[in-house]
């Protein structure tokens, strides 16, 4: 199969082959300063060449002013923020991100296909999960002011952000944006344009974000599928790596072309760094992809445990209330058979026992003066009339039939 070259990848010229002096690279590579000087890449490169003065150097500077400064609010009003959450913004999100394009990975990164396959590993996996881990939304939330908390609130709930962290949307753009940039003329571009590379590690990491945040951020974010679900779309993730991973190492074209080969570097075999570069990606997306199933399993059981504790507080409360409800008809079960124990001994109803007598003013019952005399007779004076006072110089009934008796025995 013909490579991007213009020849077959076994006609690729052995580096250090021919001429004794590099070649003028072709037209269109962008001119790094002295990129024919760099001398070969170990393991204390990455530390050895830094690159600080790049744009994206100020938009990591702001992301450390601002989450520190949220910090610090939080702090002067007497609330705590987590230190690991801190440090994981700070070291493993900024800190790996700088380290990657600031530093010596930066450096080679459009030198060698597999040092920049690190930087992609870095960009879009390992620094996207510690920034997310980092909390800063929740952050911005509690230390902002009022109004531009609410501007927050609203992106949070915009339908751009709803259909953006929808997982299926975000593994769509995870998954196919390496395929599309590698095997098409998009990442030679990108080698051949620094503005554009840039804009390639932007785009690295806020694609990683978009696929990490919802599986396992912290952050409150609209339509967040449940653990299980998660798990699942991570696992799905993974063949994509190993398929990708080995394309590009058994691959019979160069990534990007000629243009690895025409850079001349005596120290670097194109065909062979592109073989170490598959395997990159496919070792490094496994091992990611293991620590990002541990992180979310921990999360997972960090949440049920808390759920089991809001469900043993609920039933705690329920059986309390039970236990309280139960005391209060005991007590009223017991004062009820003090009081009909007393009105038994005393002859006396209770206050809640029903009477004989029928409850005045009823249809068809008797009124007192009624039941007094035993008979229906409407003309006689209704219960609110006073009766006549008696004359206290009349005889009594009894007295009268003792006069009477002793008349009758003088006769």
């Amino acid at each position: 199969m013909p490579w991007r070259g213009g020849g077959d990848l076994a006609s690729v010229s052995a580096p250090g082959a021919g001429s004794g002096h590099a070649e003028a690279y072709p037209a269109g590579v962008l001119s790094i300063h002295a990129e024919a000087e760099l001398p070969p890449f170990t393991g204390v490169s990455p530390f050895t060449s830094w690159e600080p003065f790049q744009l994206l150097t100020l938009g990591l500077i702001a992301a450390v002013v601002l989450y520190l400064w949220g910090v610090r609010r939080l702090v002067k009003r007497g609330d705590a923020w987590p230190v690991h959450r801190t440090l994981l913004f700070l070291v493993g999100g900024v800190g790996s991100i700088a380290f990657v394009t600031l530093g010596g990975v930066g450096a080679y990164d459009d030198v060698l296909l597999s040092d920049h396959m690190i930087q992609h590993m870095v960009l879009a996996m390992l620094a996207p999960i510690c920034l997310a881990l980092g909390a800063p939304v929740t952050l911005a939330l509690r230390t902002l002011p009022p109004k531009p908390r609410h501007w927050l609130v609203a992106a949070l709930h915009s339908r751009i952000a709803r259909v953006l962290s929808f997982p299926l949307v975000s593994f769509g753009l995870y998954v196919a944006t390496p395929f599309a940039l590698y095997f098409s003329g998009i990442y030679r571009f990108s080698l051949e344009h620094e503005w554009f590379h840039d804009l390639t590690h932007v785009h690295f990491i806020l694609i990683g974000c978009l696929f990490f945040w919802p599986l396992i951020g912290l952050d409150p974010l609209p339509g967040r599928w449940p653990y299980p679900a998660r798990a699942l779309l991570m696992i799905l993730s993974t063949p994509f790596h190993a398929v990708l991973g080995l394309t590009v190492m058994q691959s019979s074209s160069l990534i990007a072309g000629s243009y690895y080969p025409d850079l001349h570097l005596g120290w670097a075999d194109p065909v062979s760094d592109q073989r170490l570069a598959g395997g990159i990606l496919w070792a490094g997306g496994e091992i990611v992809t293991v620590v990002m199933l541990a992180a979310l399993v921990a999360q997972w059981m960090r949440s049920a445990d808390k759920e089991a504790i809001r469900i043993d507080r609920r039933l705690d409360r329920e059986d309390a209330q039970r236990a309280r409800d139960g005391e209060r008809r005991s007590r009223e079960t017991t004062l009820r058979e003090r009081e009909a124990t007393w009105s038994a001994a005393s002859g006396i109803p209770m206050m809640d026992e029903p009477t004989d007598a029928a409850p005045s003013g009823t249809a068809g019952s008797a009124g007192p003066n009624d039941q007094a005399t035993g008979t229906d007779d409407p003309t006689s004076p209704p219960s609110d009339v006073p009766a006549a006072p008696s004359d206290p110089t009349a005889p009594t009934a009894t007295v009268m039939a003792d006069r009477s008796e002793s008349g009758a025995q003088t006769r």
